[in-house]
């Protein structure tokens, strides 16, 4: 077995070896991704402190922008900023596919040794980006971004806990009391192995914890939006947390028929206590108890059903096989080159 200093400085010649490669080949060192939606007012401001942020670890990079049928002046601001920049790339989707859809997207338009996945309302914080790269370096594969608290309102706040413990909770659990967010940090190896997921219901951080490759966890500071409000809304909110746990888990399955066999203990121990007040005291029926019975056992049978009916419904998605998305146009998009061997 190789000693711990020894694997260290091979996996320092590794690094060596990519950095040499990529210089030479012209593949960007870093590759920022981020899905843009209704963001005509955000466009110019990221993309400079984004670049700002870069310039201080490589100068070789590029900015991925990823709009995602906005409908509003957000194209052209993307435009602007490609005409402005070549390292800025803009790809434009055909309609409105969703936010992890525009992340898969960019993930695989993205040339980068390493590759950041960002939102581009400026709540993440780009001046993490050297950070970011300088854990990646230690060997990590993943560095996700955590932070105690985020700067929205409480009930935002609150919700965003509670979907990230259940998220947590479906997948195992990690053992971290983070609010885990999108703001990541993936190896080249990360995205191909993420990339190789067809999954048609997406969910990004879902997907990185199913990989499973070497992970690390980066406190960083949550901004104020910089512009504008958030798309999700709560419909939305408890549409994407229903997704999130029905596509990437079968525990809803599983608490389904826990639900219905305690409902069955619990009839059995009614049926045998009725039987014990005939016998002994007399027992009168009355009505609202049978109704409550029915109404209960109705509901718990409808829910059960509904949990089978989503499951059957994103297998209905998945074999149709459609793509998950569609691409209109590209801006600045060079042929894409292969990295080397790790």
């Amino acid at each position: 077995m190789l000693s711990h200093p020894f694997r260290e400085r091979v996996r320092h010649l590794r690094r060596l070896n990519r950095d040499a490669f990529h210089r030479w080949s012209g593949v960007p060192v870093i590759s920022v991704v981020s899905p843009v939606y209704r963001a005509e007012d955000i466009v110019d401001e990221f993309v400079r402190q984004v670049r700002q942020a870069l310039e201080q670890v490589t100068a070789d990079f590029e900015i991925v922008l990823v709009e995602d049928g906005s409908g509003d002046g957000t194209w052209p601001r993307i435009a602007a900023a490609c005409a402005a920049d070549p390292r800025v790339r803009g790809i434009k989707l055909s309609r409105n596919f969703g936010q992890h859809y525009a992340i898969t997207a960019g993930l695989e338009h993205a040339r980068g040794a390493h590759v950041v996945v960002m939102d581009c309302d400026l709540q993440d914080d780009p001046v993490f980006i050297a950070d970011l790269y300088a854990k990646a370096r230690e060997g990590y594969d993943v560095v996700l971004t955590a932070q105690r608290q985020r700067a929205q309102g409480l009930f935002k706040r609150v919700s965003a806990r509670l979907f990230a413990r259940s998220i947590a909770w479906m997948n195992g659990g990690d053992g971290h009391d983070w609010l885990v967010g999108g703001y990541s940090m993936l190896s080249r190896h990360a995205v191909d192995s993420l990339l190789r997921m067809r999954d048609v219901h997406r969910h990004y951080l879902s997907l990185i914890r199913w990989v499973g490759l070497p992970t690390a966890h980066l406190p960083v500071v949550h901004r104020p939006r910089y512009s504008g409000k958030s798309s999700y809304t709560f419909p939305r909110l408890v549409r994407h947390a229903i997704d999130g746990w029905v596509s990437h888990s079968n525990r809803l399955l599983y608490l389904s028929v826990a639900l219905g066999f305690s409902f069955l203990v619990v009839a059995i121990a009614l049926v045998v206590a009725i039987l014990i007040l005939y016998f002994v005291h007399g027992f009168a029926p009355g009505w609202p108890s049978l109704v409550v019975l029915i109404l209960t056992c109705t509901g718990v049978l409808l829910m059960s059903a509904g949990v089978l009916g989503l499951y059957v419904g994103k297998i209905f998605d998945q074999v149709r096989a459609r793509p998950l998305y569609v691409i209109e146009r590209t801006l600045n998009a060079p042929s894409r080159q292969t990295s080397p061997d790790r």
